[in-house]
């Protein structure tokens, strides 16, 4: 049986964790592990337990509590743990062996760490103790003051922990792995002097003079802003310290001792929300720190034992900054896997070619850097035109901008079967990250938090693929200003237009001499020479759509005796298009239909009516008549269905629905009998 008071209260037997109950509940079972082994009056607990006049009936109150406590205990075997909660008149004793509690075992362990006489031996014992950290301590309680102040001291605890740490690394000449440390909570302590100045020395010894110096900067305006007060003389002999050595340097500080090149500090700022800055707002000196490599995932307490490797990087239209993919990352209570930048792009699309105005539309999107948050861009348009392709091939023609990493996900939100939840995919992105799978938190929202923290001073880009709504793609964003994100989606999403500042680039279908030029690529331009006309009639028999296109290749590819004229007259025959247009697994049709499936039944009900339409060209009120709908629940509908680019509205009440789109709709008029038919 094990206790926690060092993140949320918790007790756990195993795997298993016992439950605890309400706020209460949990507060006198944290003052009793506090004070281990002694009595505690019953009037500290109800002090503690009340902010204000406590209720009549209080002692009740507490003596129901510690009756349930004592239940739980035995109920999870505290007996053979040697643990006993017993009265003693009118106060209480946890009698239990120490160890068992991790504030305990982690005092213990920094007791026995010296950091200056035995720094190799006390980095481990520094990290193991740093490693029983899995947020805010004492999470869960009252916020009364006596917790308020139990837990400033245990957080005092661990930020004298983690200069240990840094310092020991120092006296081991490991530098950067100091700087990491140190960077993450100097970010959320930012008027804790001693870690300043621990940081700006690590940050000199890496040859980061300009750095430290503005770490020392920074310090000294808050410390003015907020407090009235100069820098102390910690702060200020670092600060003396690094001038006096660039001077007697000619300005040019050396890594020294075992300081790795090629190594970064890193540290990480635990962010709640996309460019969410530490400590109330305060700015993280974004582009002066490290790269982040520490995050608890329960709030902005990182643990801040890891290091980094540096890579420079030019994003696209940005300045060279310091990258550096995180060799280790602290998330909860155990340190992360050591690895190179996550690489999980698919391969480039094969014999991909134009969309040049696409792709710079895309460079100019994710190159503005002008509003200071992270670029967002999406790419949408029909099923079958060509967004994954696109979004692939831009991140592999960028990904040496991207020197952190690239993150790629398929959020299912128009295939087969359920879509992606944002949990399963963030566990992906944390694992690849170096995140050990114990720590990866459960719930999506902190495993939300946990990935904006880790990403937050990298270059990083991430790829989430057919996205069904905004909601689905918020929990994924990083949120770091030198990130960027690409997502594609046949819904225009105009959500994440309006909260996320999302930018659009749309995707059109391909005129004659593209989709002739992806015929010749897929088939070889002498056989599309053959028959220009041919290729340009199979061009918009396709509907211009790269899938369809490429399933007419396949069926060419397949059939080297025939001419494409003999593939267009086949094409011609509307009851076999679109199964002509189909191969294996892809196909025109199954995209349609899994856009279809998605629609709710009025509005499938309205695309079936709408692809009654002799050409193809209708306006509200024809569409109203085609469908038997009252105009305004029509128009509601059509702009649902724009939305999702199964009708074009070329103007103000014009709209085209094009023929493969009309094909599928016949059909399965015809086989659902209501057009809702879908799968």
């Amino acid at each position: 049986m094990e206790f926690s008071l060092l993140g949320p209260i918790a007790v756990t037997t195993g795997a298993t964790e016992l439950s605890l109950g309400p706020a209460k509940r949990r507060s006198v079972l944290a003052l009793l592990l506090l004070q281990p082994n002694t009595t505690v009056p019953l009037e500290q607990l109800i002090d503690s337990l009340w902010e204000d006049e406590p209720p009549e009936h209080a002692r009740t109150v507490v003596q129901g509590h510690v009756s349930r406590l004592r239940a739980t205990l035995a109920e999870g075997g505290a007996e053979a743990y040697g643990i006993e909660l017993t009265t003693h008149g009118s106060a209480y004793l946890l009698r239990l062996p120490e160890e068992l509690i991790d504030a305990h075992r982690f005092g213990e362990l920094v007791a026995l760490a010296r950091p200056e006489a035995a720094p190799a031996d006390a980095v481990p014992l520094l990290r193991e103790a740093l490693g029983l950290w899995r947020g805010p301590a004492l999470t869960g309680t009252v916020t009364s003051p006596p917790f308020a102040a139990a837990a400033h001291a245990l957080e005092e605890r661990r930020l004298t922990a983690v200069e240990a740490l840094g310092r020991a690394h120092g006296t081991l000449g490991e530098h950067e792995q100091a700087a990491a440390i140190l960077y993450s909570a100097a970010v959320n302590h930012p008027l804790r002097e001693g870690l300043i100045a621990g940081l700006m020395r690590a940050l000199f010894r890496t040859g980061r003079q300009s750095d430290a110096l503005e770490w020392f900067h920074r310090t000294r305006r808050l410390l003015n802003e907020e407090l009235g007060v100069d820098p102390g003389e910690r702060l200020r002999g670092a600060y003396e310290e690094i001038l006096r050595a660039e001077a007697a340097d000619g300005g040019r500080a050396k890594p020294a001792g075992g300081a790795r090149s090629g190594a970064a500090s890193g540290g990480a700022a635990a962010g709640h929300g996309r460019g969410a800055a530490p400590e109330g707002g305060r700015s993280s000196a974004a582009g002066h720190g490290p790269r982040p490599v520490a995050a608890t995932g329960q709030g902005p307490v990182p643990n801040g034992t890891g290091a980094a490797d540096t890579r420079g990087g030019d994003a696209p239209g940005g300045d060279r900054a310091r990258a550096g993919a995180a060799d280790g990352a602290r998330a909860g209570s155990g340190s992360a896997r050591a690895g190179a930048a996550p690489r999980l792009l698919p391969r480039p699309p094969a014999r991909f070619l134009g969309r040049e105005n696409e792709l710079a539309a895309l460079t100019a999107v994710l190159a503005d850097r002008t509003t200071g948050e992270s670029p967002l861009a999406v790419v949408a348009g029909p099923a079958g035109v060509g967004k994954t392709a696109c979004a692939v091939q831009w991140a592999h023609q960028h990904a040496g901008s991207f020197p952190d990493g690239q993150l790629f996900a398929d959020l299912r939100g128009f295939g087969e079967g359920d879509e992606a939840p944002p949990a399963e995919i963030l566990r992906d992105f944390l694992l690849a990250l170096g995140t050990p799978p114990e720590r990866v938190p459960t719930s999506a929202q902190a495993a939300s938090a946990l990935f904006r923290s880790l990403v937050a001073e990298r270059r990083l880009l991430v790829v989430l693929d057919n996205a069904r709504s905004s909601a689905q793609v918020r929990p994924l964003l990083p949120g770091g200003p030198h990130c960027a994100t690409v997502v594609t989606s046949r819904s225009r999403l105009d959500g994440l237009v309006a909260t996320d500042c999302a930018r659009p680039v749309g995707l059109q279908t391909l005129g004659h001499e593209e989709g002739a030029a992806l015929l010749g690529a897929m088939l070889g331009p002498e056989r599309v020479a053959e028959d220009p006309a041919a290729a340009r009639e199979l061009v918009d028999l396709c509907d211009g759509l790269p899938l369809a296109l490429r399933a007419a290749a396949a069926q060419l590819t397949a059939r080297p005796r025939w001419r494409l004229a003999r593939l267009a007259a086949a094409l011609r025959d509307e009851r076999r298009r679109l199964a002509l247009l189909s191969a294996e697994d892809t196909g025109i049709a199954a995209a349609l239909r899994m856009s279809v499936a998605r629609l709710s039944a009025d509005d499938a009900q309205l695309l079936s009516a709408l692809a009654t339409s002799a050409d193809g060209h209708l306006n509200t009120a024809l569409a109203a008549a085609l469908a038997g709908y009252d105009p305004e629940r029509t128009q509601d509908g059509l702009d649902r269905l724009a939305e999702m680019h199964l009708v074009d509205e070329e103007a103000t009440d014009v709209y085209t629905i094009s023929t493969l789109t009309q094909l599928f709709a016949r059909d399965e008029r015809g086989e659902g009998g209501d057009g809702s038919k879908g799968e």
